[in-house]
């Protein structure tokens, strides 16, 4: 019996092998999937690997109680070690491994072409892969890149009540995650772009009122009712809200460290066909979102921050941002006169 998207999954999984990581002959490909993820979609992605003249293995492991380096005692010995030890990892996990002990030890190989999909399912692959024009949403992600990179100070606002203000260190990467899988180290789904601020500099409040994705308790998904956050000198010191936010700060008292209040880094969500589903690998790309990440600080943000035993994110939807004075978005509607173009082309206007 053929399931539901079955032909629309081939068909994404192979624009995901072929035209995104460009897979070459003979590379050997290790796909990740813990108890928690899509099982259709490692397997849709298995074949693609076959059939492009790839040399395939699959993961299936048990589901870690949380993200980041949480999950390393958790993790059985032939995962830890597959996962230095190939060309191309593509993680489904839900759990993820990212920020894991492994996660680092792959980043150090300089062979490893690490592919973060995490919590990735069938309707998500079907929609955010296999409808996107690819080339156009490439050309639009690099010039919002251009154009923060020259940024030196900025302004974030929200309906729901976020106001914040912060300043870039031009030394610092903004990265564009155009879906393109180019040389080893770490990549994303496309239609996001991230940085991290001087963290000293980042003052105010942020409001999540999209969805907040952290470890066990902490998974929230699409949020019931905001949660702000009090910002001072780049730490959370206040966290409101109702019962969400309670979850959020018994979570992160958890940890009994204070680095988990760090904010890590800043990104824009610019992908067309993304929603918000509760899944944090499509959230945080709602088009006119803001995210920011709490506690672990990846290595390639080149920040102060560092490591952290986890790492959350949450999202602010439609949001306004300014950058040294000249509105990019208003209330998640691009108005930059240099990106309106492309952002009709790729249906957002």
């Amino acid at each position: 019996m053929f399931e539901k998207y079955e032909l629309e999954l081939a068909r994404a999984a192979d624009i995901l092998i072929r035209e995104l990581i460009r897979l070459k002959n003979g590379e050997s490909v290790l796909i990740t999937s813990d108890t928690k993820s899509d099982w259709r979609v490692a397997v849709a992605t298995a074949r693609a690997v076959e059939s492009a003249g790839g040399k395939v293995a699959v993961i299936w492991h048990t589901a870690p109680p949380g993200v980041g380096k949480i999950a390393d005692p958790y993790l059985p010995d032939p995962l830890k070690a597959a996962i230095p030890n190939c060309d191309v990892w593509i993680e489904y996990n839900y759990e993820w491994l990212l920020y894991s002990t492994p996660w680092e030890e792959a980043m150090k190989t300089n062979r490893v072409k690490y592919l973060c999909l995490v919590g990735m399912n069938v309707p998500m692959m079907v929609r955010c892969i296999g409808k996107v024009n690819w080339p156009v949403l490439k050309e639009f992600l690099l010039k919002v890149t251009e154009l923060t990179q020259k940024a030196r100070y900025m302004k974030v606002t929200t309906p729901a009540g976020t106001d914040v203000s912060f300043e870039n260190d031009p030394k610092r990467p903004v990265g564009a995650e155009t879906g393109y899988v180019e040389g080893p180290g770490e990549h994303y789904l496309g239609g996001q772009i991230g940085w991290a601020p001087i963290e000293e500099s980042i003052n105010g409040v942020i409001v999540f009122d999209g969805a907040f994705s952290g470890g066990g308790e902490a998974d929230i998904g699409i949020l019931k009712e905001p949660i702000k956050l009090t910002v001072k000198e780049g730490k959370v010191v206040e966290i409101e809200g109702g019962r969400e936010a309670k979850i959020v700060k018994r979570w992160l008292e958890s940890f009994n460290d204070e680095r988990m209040y760090n904010l890590a880094h800043i990104c824009y969500g610019f992908h067309p066909e993304a929603e918000l589903t509760g899944f944090i690998l499509e959230d945080e790309r709602v088009w006119g979102c803001t995210e920011w990440g709490l506690g672990y600080q990846g290595p390639e943000m080149k920040g102060k921050a560092g490591e952290a035993p986890s790492h959350a994110d949450g999202i602010c939807l439609d949001s306004s941002v300014w950058l040294d004075g000249e509105q990019l978005l208003d209330k998640g509607r691009v108005v930059h006169p240099e990106l309106k173009e492309l952002a009709q082309k790729l249906g957002k206007v």
